[in-house]
């Protein structure tokens, strides 16, 4: 049985000035992106340039943010934002949904597609395997804060998180690291070395995120003040990854179609 060690969230406290290992993460994710993707926009035949990456980088951290904000809020905590609307400013407090992320992202690349006369596949297709990179560090940032555990388990890795109770469980955040991050980030960049048709990526993206969130949140603990949405174990977390996966299939479907058709 393994202890959490309990690291203090704060990384840098300069007088009134702290800065938190999560909010960090969210540095080394956006860095991740900026730089990998100026590599890749260098590239001949990239539909992006590294202008372009800067651009995505700056208006996609602000839809990250409010959306995974007001993600958690409308999907996780409904009743505390009607009940007070400025509880959407405590993000210190905690609570971000990846889900509510994820549409602020597409919102940002629906406007970037608009504005620079491109395809919206070509932009999600270029983004989506380097999200992996933000994934991993946030979930990262999740076990540094001890949020997030998972469920009592007697496995021989079963963890105790000190400020919860004495009962080993699942890591869950570092399961979904490894799947959401490492698993993710090289299945995304080994099919995008295959040239696949426009769209099919963003689709895999869909897919292998939902699947790897549904399965870890069978170990998961759910939050609290929604319980399980039916049958004893269905999560909220699982019912918001369904769509994703049946639109991740229907993109792959329909990208594989247009290129049958020499269309793609």
């Amino acid at each position: 049985m393994l202890v959490h060690p309990q690291i203090d969230p704060v990384a840098i406290s300069l007088g009134p000035l702290k800065v938190h290992w999560y909010g960090l993460m969210y540095v080394v994710g956006f860095l991740g992106f900026l730089i990998l993707g100026k590599r890749r926009a260098k590239q001949p035949n990239s539909p992006l340039t590294p202008d372009n990456i800067d651009d995505l980088m700056f208006w996609g951290a602000i839809g990250v943010v409010v959306g995974g904000r007001l993600g958690y809020m409308l999907f996780y905590n409904l009743k505390a934002f009607v009940a007070n609307p400025l509880t959407f400013f405590q993000i210190m407090d905690g609570g971000m949904s990846f889900h509510g992320g994820l549409i602020g992202v597409i919102t940002v690349m629906i406007v970037a597609a608009w504005k620079w006369h491109k395809p919206f596949f070509a932009i999600a297709d270029f983004v989506a395997p380097l999200i992996p990179i933000g994934l991993f560090a946030g979930r990262i940032g999740n076990f540094i804060n001890g949020e997030l555990w998972g469920r009592p388990t007697d496995v021989p890795w079963g963890m105790v998180f000190p400020k919860v109770d004495d009962l080993a469980r699942h890591p869950s955040q570092l399961y979904q690291a490894f799947l959401e991050g490492i698993v993710l980030f090289i299945l995304l960049n080994v099919y995008r070395r295959m040239s696949p048709p426009m769209g099919a990526i963003s689709g895999l993206f869909l897919i292998g995120y939902g699947v790897a969130r549904f399965i870890v949140e069978f170990v998961r603990e759910p939050d609290i003040q929604l319980g399980y949405i039916a049958f004893g174990w269905l999560t909220q977390g699982q019912l918001l990854t369904i769509p994703m996966i049946l639109l991740g299939g229907f993109f792959i479907w329909q990208a594989y179609q247009r290129k049958s058709k020499g269309k793609a």
